[in-house]
């Protein structure tokens, strides 16, 4: 008898198997191959806007893909340095050789994880609780919990022009049969597509052709445990191109045989991420598309072209591929694809990630209807902690859509669901200002070390590091300067507004163009902080105002998270209740009056009446 099952290695059960069993739970974790665990099939890249600042909260409580990032990144670029803060992301392209073997040796190494290569065909389910697995093989494996993560292999199917196979990822072998076992527990699920372009000789492109976009030469890193960062004898660059009219005219001659245009395709593919042909379709008005050339690894001689994913047959790829600028010789050593497989509705879940169905059943990543390595693994995370957290008759943790990155992406796909493969933006986020990448510590470090997944060592580097950025705000309102002629002429030098008067340096500071660079220097005061320190030290003075308008927002919030909805309740006997709202409230059934607001279809009068029949219901 194990405690906890994970269904698949992709990186949320990943996630999910360590953190079951660094929470001291008899774990295992089932995959069909472990040297695929965390393989990215896709992008060779790491982070993003949103999905930058979902990989520190991972990191922040307690989760390995941060790490797992700096120890096999090939470069590393903060995005949107010179925009405000709330949008700010640190990308990172990682080896894809590198990334899984590193993950494996990680979860070796794993006290109280058991990893195992084997099909699941079933589950054991009695009275609605799930008590186990039954292998393709045969055998049965009984848990207290399972958490089912596997990705896009339920029912995979590979596309290219006019034709198909039943297989996953990179050839691997799809999980068949297990949707539809979910279908007849209860759960709906549904297709969703996604795909992924040619990867294409390095030797064989010509890169005069390019333009160059480095990295930075700052040591970014995602781990806020410093000792990860992979230390690399050379960067690896990428290039930007642009498609051609010969690029389109092709692709527009041959459009009937893209399988997304076919009639074979039958799921609804990503909105943010749409193959090449679709972008021509849906964008017609633009006379080009910029292309990524990515590293994939120090051990291949191949790239990544991002942006031009494609479900065009061979003979249409290769043209189109000779059509772009450089890569005129190039030759394709893996073509693209499109793939679809099943999802289920993660309506069905609750905000723990459990089944509302299933007792003890968790589901995690892009079963639930998400795309993106990044999403899956902080609902690994999450479905993991829930799973051992139930088994300790502990309360779930549930985020909050102020707290984190990861409340968002868990509340709007438990509370709104999603008829295509979700993908987290900074748009999505109504407190993005709270929710930066510079921060996701100081918002959740506290989570992770009384979860459990925080060490003592470093709590205390934490602790150090919050009182350092307190102090050191304190200590700016107390230091003061005048305008002398060496202040002024460094004023003039630098070109900055001459001082006026007597002033703090903290009210220095929150001149847009004045940095802490600029303090030290001005004052004389030598400060000997940590970069981490220091900028978040300047963003909040900087951005004070803002910030402080942010949490007065959130915290109406919070009243309404705080104003419990029973499990139990009976919506049906709820008086005045719009069909729609009983109808959705009865489908979603919200824990909150705050996430039952968000429901599409509820109005502030059912929330009213709703709150009236709970006062009335269960405070008397």
């Amino acid at each position: 008898m194990y405690d906890c099952i994970v269904i698949g290695g992709g990186h949320a059960g990943t996630e999910a198997a360590l953190a079951s069993a660094r929470l001291q739970k008899n774990t295992i974790l089932i995959t069909g191959n472990l040297n695929m665990v965390s393989f990215m099939p896709c992008n060779p890249s790491i982070g993003g806007p949103a999905k930058g600042t979902v990989v520190r909260e991972i990191d922040a409580l307690g989760g390995e893909m941060g790490k797992n990032t700096d120890k096999t990144c090939l470069q590393m670029k903060m995005l949107n340095k010179s925009k405000g803060p709330a949008v700010r992301a640190l990308r990172a392209q990682s080896d894809k050789v590198e990334y899984p073997k590193e993950m494996l040796r990680t979860l070796q190494s794993q006290d109280y994880l058991e990893l195992l290569e084997a099909y699941v065909k079933e589950l054991i389910v009695e009275n609605k609780t799930v008590l186990g697995v039954r292998l393709e093989d045969g055998r049965e494996l009984y848990s207290k919990t399972i958490i089912i993560t596997t990705g896009t292999f339920m029912e995979a199917k590979i596309l290219i022009g006019d034709t198909y196979k039943i297989e996953g990822p990179s050839k691997q072998k799809a999980s068949i049969g297990l949707s539809q076992h979910l279908r007849d527990l209860g759960h709906q699920t549904f297709r969703l597509k996604t795909g992924t372009p040619p990867r294409v000789k390095r030797d064989s492109i010509d890169f005069s052709q390019m333009e160059l976009s480095p990295g930075d030469d700052f040591a970014y890193q995602f781990s806020y445990e410093k000792e990860h960062l992979r230390v690399l004898d050379h960067e690896w660059p990428c290039y930007l191109i642009h498609t051609r009219p010969i690029t389109h005219e092709i692709i527009q001659n041959n459009i009937t045989k893209s399988a997304m245009y076919s009639g074979l395709v039958e799921g609804v593919g990503p909105r943010y991420c749409p193959s090449i042909e679709d972008k021509l379709v849906r964008f017609a008005d633009k006379e080009r598309h910029q292309l990524f050339i990515e590293p994939e690894s120090a051990h291949l001689d191949e790239v990544y072209l991002q942006g031009f994913s494609t479900s065009m047959p061979i003979d249409i790829q290769e043209q189109m591929v000779h059509s772009l600028p450089g890569l005129e010789n190039a030759v394709i050593t893996k073509y693209a694809y499109a793939i679809e497989y099943d999802a289920i509705d993660a309506r069905t879940l609750w905000p723990s990630l459990e089944s509302k169905l299933i007792e003890n059943l968790f589901f995690a990543g892009q079963v639930n209807g998400t795309s993106g390595y990044e999403e899956a693994a902080a609902q690994g995370l999450m479905a993991g902690i829930n799973a051992s957290r139930k088994m300790d008759h502990l309360d779930p943790l549930v985020l909050r859509r102020d707290e984190a990155y990861i409340g968002v992406l868990i509340d709007d796909l438990v509370t709104k669901g999603t008829k295509e493969p979700y993908r987290l933006l900074t748009s999505r986020a109504e407190f993005r200002l709270l929710l930066r990448h510079d921060n996701a510590d100081l918002r959740l470090t506290d989570y992770g070390y009384q979860i459990g997944l925080i060490s003592e060592d470093r709590y205390l580097a934490f602790q150090e590091k919050r009182s350092s950025v307190e102090t050191t705000i304190e200590r700016l309102k107390k230091e003061w300067i005048t305008p002398t002629k060496e202040i002024q002429d460094y004023f003039e030098e630098n070109d900055l507004t001459n001082l006026k008067g007597k002033i703090s340096l903290y009210d220095l500071l929150k001149r847009p163009n004045i940095t802490f660079d600029h303090i030290e220097k001005i004052s004389g005061i030598h400060f000997e902080l940590d970069y981490d320190v220091t900028e978040q030290v300047e963003i909040n003075i900087k951005y004070a105002g803002y910030i402080d308008k942010s949490i007065k927002e959130a915290n109406k919030l919070k009243k309404e998270e705080n104003i419990k909805i029973p499990k139990d309740i009976d919506f049906n006997d709820v008086p005045n209740l719009a069909l729609e709202a009983r109808s959705k409230f009865n489908q979603i059934r919200p824990l909150t009056i705050s996430q039952a607001s968000r429901i599409s279809g509820v109005n502030p009068s059912d929330i009213q009446m709703l709150l009236i029949y709970l006062k009335r219901r269960y405070e008397t």
